[in-house]
């Protein structure tokens, strides 16, 4: 039997039965408090139960040991044959391996050895659990032998068992075919208000059943009336009384021409069972940090709001908000103050908007918020103007005052959207949109925005092809001294081969490079290309040149750029001098800065060069060329283009060179293209550069041509890679 569950050893006693255990752990050793409120929870239902979540974790039910009174494993395929009846477990089993396969439950009658009552009649329920998101199967077993035995004997005199119906605590209903009650026990008159000595039944039974689960009621006697059992379940509600949830079965009783005589209806008290299940549900579904739905749920609610705007032609709002500078908080006042600070925000969230609205943290500092049956552009905008508003009032933790503020993005379906997923889409495209201009305020997506969606999907897609079919290699445009044009180092730029094989530049995938795991990848293949390109170099006898390797700034993420490229550089045995990292201001400024400075010192520290590309044309901040280790400077290719006939630019280049020389830092002009540009340069006091005047880039064969002795590397040289 696959996918079931494994127990361990339980104790047994003198005389062979098993001792009550206060807690039977499954075959996973380590518990989080979540794994103990499901167990908890499951040891308070009566009947057999286990279930399997979809990590592979499993949770079984006191009540299973307690019943079958020994050690079991239900993770091998042939246990079931020791506990189930040798003339029940072929179907059962084919019916097993059927639901395994199409994904549907089952209900199965089958004997089970009791450890001390012998094989008594059980009702084992095989469900998927559709509607506990982290739960994969459920399976509970259900003690029906009496209730079998029950039958049995009603089926050939009903009538003469009154006493006999009076003492089980189910409710127990005899109905006409037409769905009139002819019968119904002590417990079934207590449970409907029935008077309990009244004789005189006869009533339609539909009326005695709550009005909203009436029409299930209905389509169940149908069902028992062509002779085939029903089941359903509902809530009854007492005045005075707790509300109790009833699962009913309808069992047609038969004649001897094979009509239904008659309907034995009975119906079972699982409101303990329904309990559990909504507690089980809550620790499925809440935030543990923030009581507020998670991401798991906020994803089931808000595909369920859309399809039913969708029914009823309605629309819905959606704020996708981020919490500006949070790591800052983190990062001065403690973690324990940021947690504080999403449970104060959480809590003001969820109280003040009607609770039609759902609000949900997504994780981190990531709350979402749907508002259906939306008015206006303007309603919603009025709610984003709410949430706002709730870190302006001030948060008081350890003393200190929290200050923060938030950035959101709107989107509206049907107007922007026509699904859950390409609305969630919109509204981060507005939220990245008002990043991008500044943080804190509110954005709507506008149409326009889709643009850069529909550019982004393609680029990472093709990155994603290029990196598969292995079409990305390196080409080395060398870098020169402008007064005799001796190269001496190169820049390793990224190339790809394209479906007709022709060369493309990286522009075509820039979108890649925001990507994590993409720029990491492409970065890897770049960095493991160039290394063995300097081995063969190495090992050619050949002086190696500095050569410079670009990184993009979210490379640094996961904080390990420095620990990885060091690795490879002693795997290829590459002198640490000879490799130089080039990034751009935007590094230094975005979020995770932190990380970038931090590997750049520990490469510098370890003998690298650091140099800072495209500087002035960022937001540039001469403190980070005092406070960070930057070895170089690269003038941008946009200042040297009309360098000869542009004087702000010719200041800008001489400003850039005597603050680079004033502090000992290397200045690299890029974009060189005319001997008239490389005259202005060397009268600002520049003295190298790299351009098409020099040299294009270069595939492997063309450079290993410039380091061979015996080339002319005065000579401007070309190629067509």
């Amino acid at each position: 039997m696959e996918d079931t569950f494994k127990n361990k050893r339980i104790p047994l006693n003198q005389d062979g039965k098993a001792k009550k255990q206060p807690h039977i752990k499954t075959h996973k050793t380590q518990w989080s408090a979540e794994n103990m409120l499901i167990q908890s929870i499951l040891n308070q239902l009566p009947q057999l139960v286990w279930v399997k979540n979809k990590q592979n974790q499993y949770y079984y039910n006191q009540a299973v040991c307690d019943y079958l009174g020994r050690n079991i494993n239900l993770e091998q395929t042939d246990e079931c044959q020791t506990f189930i009846h040798p003339e029940d477990y072929p179907d059962f089993s084919v019916l097993w391996q059927d639901a395994l396969h199409t994904q549907q439950g089952f209900e199965q009658e089958c004997r089970i050895h009791h450890h001390e009552q012998g094989y008594r009649v059980c009702l084992i329920c095989v469900q998927p659990a559709q509607h506990l998101d982290d739960i994969e199967w459920m399976v509970t077993a259900t003690d029906i032998h009496d209730h079998y035995l029950k039958h049995t004997e009603l089926h050939q005199q009903v009538l003469a068992q009154t006493k006999m119906l009076d003492a089980s605590v189910d409710c127990i209903k005899i109905l006409t075919p037409q769905g009139h009650v002819t019968h119904m026990n002590r417990s079934g008159c207590l449970a409907l208000g029935v008077p309990v000595n009244e004789n005189k039944f006869g009533m339609p039974w539909l009326n005695l059943l709550p009005e909203p689960i009436q029409n299930s009621g209905k389509h169940a006697l149908k069902q028992a009336a062509k002779g085939h059992n029903a089941r359903f379940d509902g809530m009854s509600v007492i005045a005075g009384q707790p509300s109790q949830y009833w699962d009913n079965i309808l069992t047609p009783i038969l004649s001897e021409d094979g009509s239904t005589q008659s309907i034995l209806c009975v119906s079972r008290d699982i409101s303990q069972q329904r309990i559990a299940e909504k507690n089980l549900q809550q620790v499925i579904e809440l935030d543990e940090l923030t009581g507020l739905y998670n991401r798991r749920a906020f994803n089931k609610i808000f595909k369920k709001t859309i399809l039913n705007a969708q029914h009823k032609q309605q629309s819905v709002g959606f704020l996708l908000i981020d919490l500006d500078y949070f790591k800052h908080i983190n990062d001065t006042l403690g973690h324990i103050a940021g947690d504080y600070l999403l449970q104060i925000l959480g809590q003001r969230l969820s109280s003040c908007f009607n609770e039609q609205v759902v609000v949900s943290r997504l994780g981190g500092d990531e709350f979402a918020i749907i508002v259906p049956h939306l008015n206006d552009e303007s309603e919603l905008l009025n709610i984003a103007k709410i949430a706002r508003q709730q870190l302006d009032i001030p948060i008081c933790y350890a003393g200190q005052y929290i200050n923060g503020g938030m950035s959101i993005g709107c989107a509206i379906y049907p107007r922007d959207a026509k699904n859950s997923s390409t609305l969630l889409r919109c509204a981060d495209v507005a939220l990245n949109d008002l990043k991008i201009s500044g943080r804190g305020g509110i954005r709507m997506f506008k149409s326009a925005m889709l643009e850069s969606i529909e550019l982004t999907t393609h680029q990472l897609s093709l990155a994603r092809a290029i990196i598969h079919n292995n079409k990305i290699f390196p080409v080395y445009q060398p870098k020169v001294n402008l007064a005799d044009g001796k190269v001496i180092s190169f820049e390793a730029l990224l190339r790809w081969h394209d479906a007709e094989d022709q060369i493309q530049p990286p522009s075509y995938i820039f979108s890649a490079f925001q990507d994590y795991e993409l720029a990491t990848r492409i970065s890897e293949i770049i960095q493991l290309q160039v290394l063995k390109d300097m081995s063969q170099w190495l090992e050619a006898g050949l002086q190696l040149l500095p050569i410079s390797i670009n990184a993009a700034p979210v490379e640094f993420l996961r904080d390990n750029y420095a620990e990885t490229l060091l690795n490879r550089l002693a795997q290829f045995k590459i002198p640490y001098q000879l490799i130089e990292i080039e990034i751009t201001e935007q590094s230094l400024s975005e979020r995770g800065s932190d990380y970038v400075i931090r590997a750049l010192r520990l490469l510098k520290q370890a003998g690298l060069s650091i140099s800072l590309d495209d500087f002035g044309t960022g937001h540039s901040s001469l403190t980070r060329l005092r406070d960070y280790p930057v070895d170089c400077l690269k003038i941008d290719r946009n200042f040297i283009e009309n360098i000869p006939d542009n004087l702000s630019d010719l200041a800008i280049v001489k400003a850039i060179s005597q603050i680079g020389a004033s502090i000992s830092l290397n200045i690299l002009v890029e974009g060189i293209e005319t001997s008239a540009q490389v005259e202005i340069l060397q009268a600002c006091d520049c003295h190298t550069g790299q351009g098409f005047y020099f040299y294009y880039p270069m595939i492997f064969q063309d450079a290993t041509q410039l380091l061979n002795p015996v080339a002319d590397a005065t000579e401007p040289f070309s190629s067509s890679g």
